[in-house]
């Protein structure tokens, strides 16, 4: 199986490299430089040059508050780029994997979303990536739309390595305690890329939108806590962490109250399911502090 990758360079990227590497995968990765996704010549150079098995798209505008005042940056990269791609997959004849995201909906569900609840973006960021789904759907029926949440891990920047800095830093962290969603590792997230590729390449595929989260749902303030504890084996620091409110810390993006997402019909299709979030939570940890 030949798998090419958009996005290298983003944190889902690099791992879905290492993932794929340690397994002796045959994987060609490109970031922008090797691939303008904005660009359909440059998408169909890259397609046509690895000749692959199946096509995954990483790449993303994923800075939420920013996007906000860079709209048409956003919606370029989230909005119509995977939608080129698509189209080139389906001229190809190759199956195509997309990341989406939690933001596409508004929050306001008491339970789990599930893929069939309706979208409803609160800002940018989710409009775009909601408009990058309904792009790939039309281009190309051998889609698999990945939607999953919270996302982090060893590589590039993400809330977890944020709070560990923090944590060196600060006797006191506040942390909003009034959302709810499901951590996921990039681990977990390039397992499943990977898996859902394999079954694309067998012809066992089952296409269309699935989510794809970390098992277990916590807040950003009980997330922190547990990075926290899990940081004080190594550093012996244990720096409060105080809940507030999302009024308490306005930005620029309203964020879901509810972001929780449920994953079964995924791991009912290709038969991957997230480890627990509190265990991957303390293998990033464990990784990225004794490496310091």
């Amino acid at each position: 199986m030949r798998v090419l990758l958009f996005g290298a360079n983003g944190q889902v990227g690099r791992e879905t490299v290492a993932l794929a590497a340690e397994r002796g995968l045959d994987l060609v990765a490109l970031d922008r430089a090797g691939a303008d996704i904005c660009d359909p010549a440059a998408i169909a150079r890259a397609i046509e040059s690895a000749r692959p098995d199946a096509v995954i798209n990483a790449a993303a505008y994923t800075a939420v508050d920013k996007a906000e005042s860079e709209p048409e940056a956003a919606a370029r990269v989230n909005g119509r780029a995977p939608g080129l791609i698509a189209e080139r997959c389906a001229h190809a004849g190759v199956p195509f994997l997309h990341i989406s995201t939690d933001y596409v909906f508004d929050g306001t569900k008491t339970g789990p979303y599930v893929e069939s609840d309706p979208v409803a973006p609160l800002g940018v960021y989710g409009r775009t990536k909601a408009a990058g789904e309904a792009a790939v759907r039309a281009a190309h029926a051998d889609h698999i739309i990945l939607r999953t949440a919270w996302v982090y891990g060893v590589h590039g920047g993400n809330f977890l390595k944020t709070m560990l800095r923090l944590a060196r830093e600060r006797d006191r962290l506040t942390v909003v305690a009034d959302q709810r969603g499901c951590p996921t590792a990039t681990r977990d997230i390039a397992e499943a890329l990977l898996a859902a590729a394999a079954a694309a390449k067998a012809g066992t595929a089952r296409f269309g939108t699935f989510h794809f989260a970390g098992t277990g749902t916590t807040t950003w303030h009980g997330f922190a806590s547990e990075i926290v504890r899990q940081a004080a084996r190594h550093t012996g620091r244990t720096p409060e962490v105080a809940a507030i409110t999302t009024a308490d810390y306005p930005t620029p993006a309203r964020r879901p109250a509810n972001s929780e997402l449920e994953s079964r019909l995924f791991e009912q299709a290709y038969g991957v399911r997230a480890m627990p979030w509190q265990t991957r939570t303390a293998e990033v940890v464990d990784a990225l502090l004794k490496t310091t």
